[in-house]
């Protein structure tokens, strides 16, 4: 209810508390979405609350606003929590305006949804225009029949025991078989010299001979991955090592359809329904160099014409709906590769590539000992100038932590410079972190922190209501140690506890929106930026290229003479396996070295630039950190391992996979 079409009486208690959420999904609408609604009436409304985003679906809410009028258009765009509706007659409009702000609807999943409704000037949306399959990728509807389905699945028994040599339990929501080789799902590898016992089904022979005959497929397969998947989760973006397996990789989709995200180094996405019973058929191009991932969620955005055929999930708008996950089984088949990678793309092609492949580190010792050099001993000596630049709280995270009740015991698990440790008054809160200098910056602030390790930390099990890790876990350098960190604080969590969640983002640019780590690139802004010398041409040749398939637009080279000339005193990097990113650029390897070009004395409280003056011939020495830089959905993995806990909010966030679980 707009104050300007109140009638003349005092409102309710009933109608306040709507007139504020009204107003309040407004505010929230331009800030966020930059969608200005209009005081007066008009043709076309937003739904707040009412979008694909929110699990509600078209067929949910186009007869709810049908009963107001004649539906002239239904905007529903991709995971946004909000749609637009047009009527045919202004009439209409306000009869749905009336009737329907602060409406109870129910999603898909039995909650209780309540809508807000805004006039604005027009019900539009700005659509993707209609992308191309990924070069080399083909999708074969209805493969099998519906008897060799049902057989396939049959085949598979999940109940034997679990010492036979082709079970493998990776995941808690995710089960797991491999046949001829194991797939290892770490490096997406396997190892080639111990073949698993038995070979391939014989169930799955004359299928693959037929595939053969047809010319689906080139090469007869010697490896398979069967997996099994709950609806609400998936598996990380990634792309199969090119030395492990030939070119063709195919996989069978069965019980269940799925939506798979393409993605290719340039930042476009491409989502591609995955029928019942279809053949996924990637080579070249899709194979080599596009990421392939299914995101974690309990349901898909389809095209509601198409029903279920595969093909590209396009930006129409008009003609989006949501499809509920069944469990769906694939049969993934490859074929190991018994000589190098000779693919079209050296630059990602670990055979091919000139540095040693980032395989590191090999044990929890060398994980331990990188980190020690290239995190815990980096922050010791930047403590000082890093404080300096982390003064501003992220919007975000103040809103976690005001929303806790007062009194609530909350650990900040790598406090840093202990920015939110004085968030809210009424919460009592504790921070550490590795570093001691941190930790006295924190103590001079007056906060209560000590100093420990984010593996073991000293505070009793199931204390904590609450529990935030910015910025920390993306430090840890393999998957085992982080998921132990993620533990760790649910360790701490009482049941019904809540844990708050950020690491960098491999995917600094999402939904067509650079991050703020690249708006404020200095090249863009034609300012100079300088280069370590110990950046090598390999690396930069990855950074500058827009386009790593087409290597005539890529810009000219600069010389090793040139990166001698800059001057800049960086530290030694004695582990040359891993790549140095070039601040501000895009990510190119999930395992990086960032620098740090330090300050020497920043003035107190005086904000300092964390990559050093601009313009300065002078700037200091650099230090490197280690980063292991998050894929979409890899955060979400990684936490479903774990066994006592659910999520409750995953999103992205200036450049950060962010994720809310809470102890069960």
């Amino acid at each position: 209810m707009d104050s300007n079409h109140q009638s003349n009486y005092k409102l309710s208690k009933t109608e306040k508390k709507f007139l504020r959420k009204q107003i309040k999904a407004r505010h929230t609408l331009l800030r966020h979405e930059g969608i200005e609604t209009v005081s007066y009436a008009t043709q076309s409304l937003i739904v707040a609350n009412g979008g694909l985003g929110n699990r509600v679906s078209r067929n949910q809410l186009l007869p709810v606003l049908e009963k107001c009028g004649l539906v002239d258009a239904l905007l529903m765009p991709p995971n946004k929590p909000y749609s637009f509706v047009r009527y045919k007659t202004v009439e209409e409009s306000k009869k749905a305006y009336d009737t329907l702000n602060g409406k109870e609807i129910v999603d898909d999943l039995g909650q209780k949804i309540i809508l807000y409704l805004n006039f604005v000037e027009k019900a539009q949306w700005k659509e993707l225009g209609l992308q191309a399959l990924p070069p080399g990728l083909m999708v074969i509807e209805e493969i099998i029949s519906s008897e060799d389905e049902k057989m396939l699945l049959e085949s598979v028994n999940w109940t034997e025991d679990t010492d036979n040599q082709n079970f493998q339990k990776s995941l808690k929501h995710r089960r797991v078989k491999h046949f001829g080789y194991e797939f290892h799902y770490e490096n997406n590898h396997v190892d080639k010299d111990k073949p698993l016992p038995g070979g391939l089904p014989d169930i799955c022979d004359s299928i693959l001979e037929k595939w053969l005959k047809e010319g689906f497929i080139k090469h007869k397969p010697d490896q398979l991955t069967v997996n099994q998947y709950e609806p609400g989760h998936g598996i990380p973006a990634h792309v199969d090592t090119h030395s492990a397996f030939e070119d063709e990789i195919v996989s069978l989709s069965l019980g269940a359809e799925i939506v798979m995200d393409f993605k290719h180094p340039g930042g476009v996405t491409v989502p591609i329904m995955l029928p019942c019973r279809s053949l996924l058929v990637m080579t070249g191009e899709s194979r080599y160099l596009w990421t392939h991932g299914i995101t974690p969620r309990k349901f898909d955005t389809v095209q509601a014409s198409r029903g279920h055929k595969s093909g590209i999930i396009t930006g129409d708008v008009e003609d989006l709906t949501l499809s509920k996950r069944g469990i769906r089984t694939s049969f993934t088949f490859r074929k190991v590769r018994q000589t190098p990678c000779n693919c079209s793309y050296p630059l990602v092609c670990d055979s091919q590539m000139k540095e040693t492949p980032t395989s590191f580190p090999e044990s929890d010792k060398e994980a331990s000992q990188l980190e020690q050099e290239y995190v815990h001993q980096v922050y010791e000596e930047i403590a000082r100038h890093f404080s300096s630049t982390r003064h501003t709280p992220w919007p975000h995270i103040v809103e976690f932590l005001k929303a806790l009740p007062s009194g609530s015991l909350v650990a900040d698990i790598g406090c840093g410079n202990g920015k939110y440790l004085g968030i809210n008054k009424e919460l009592y809160m504790i921070g550490c972190d590795h570093s001691q200098n941190l930790v006295d910056i924190c103590r001079e602030k007056h906060y209560q922190a000590f100093v420990c390790d984010a593996l073991a930390v000293p505070i009793r099990s199931g204390s904590c209501d609450a529990c935030i890790s910015i910025a920390v876990i993306h430090h840890f350098a393999t998957a085992e140690r982080r998921v132990a960190a993620l533990q760790e604080l649910v360790r701490l969590l009482r049941p019904g506890g809540k844990a708050l969640i950020y690491v960098w983002a491999m995917e600094q640019e999402y939904n067509k929106k650079k991050s703020k780590y690249l708006r404020e690139n200095r090249i863009s802004q034609g300012k100079k930026e300088e280069i370590s010398s110990d950046t090598s041409v390999q690396e930069l040749l990855v950074k500058q290229m827009p386009d790593v398939g087409n290597q005539d637009s890529a810009p000219s080279v600069p010389s090793i003479n040139d990166f001698q000339d800059r001057g800049c005193n960086s530290r030694e990097v004695t582990n040359s396996k891993l790549p140095i990113h070039t601040n501000r650029t895009s990510f190119h390897s999930q395992d990086v070295l960032v620098p740090w070009h330090l300050k020497e004395n920043p003035g107190k409280g005086k904000p300092i630039e964390p990559f050093g003056p601009l313009g300065s011939h002078d700037p200091g020495p650099v230090f490197h950190r280690y980063y292991h830089v998050f894929c979409e959905g890899e955060m979400e993995a990684a936490c479903q391992t774990l066994s006592n806990i659910s999520i409750l909010q995953s999103y992205y966030d200036q450049g950060n996979w962010c994720v809310i679980l809470q102890k069960v």
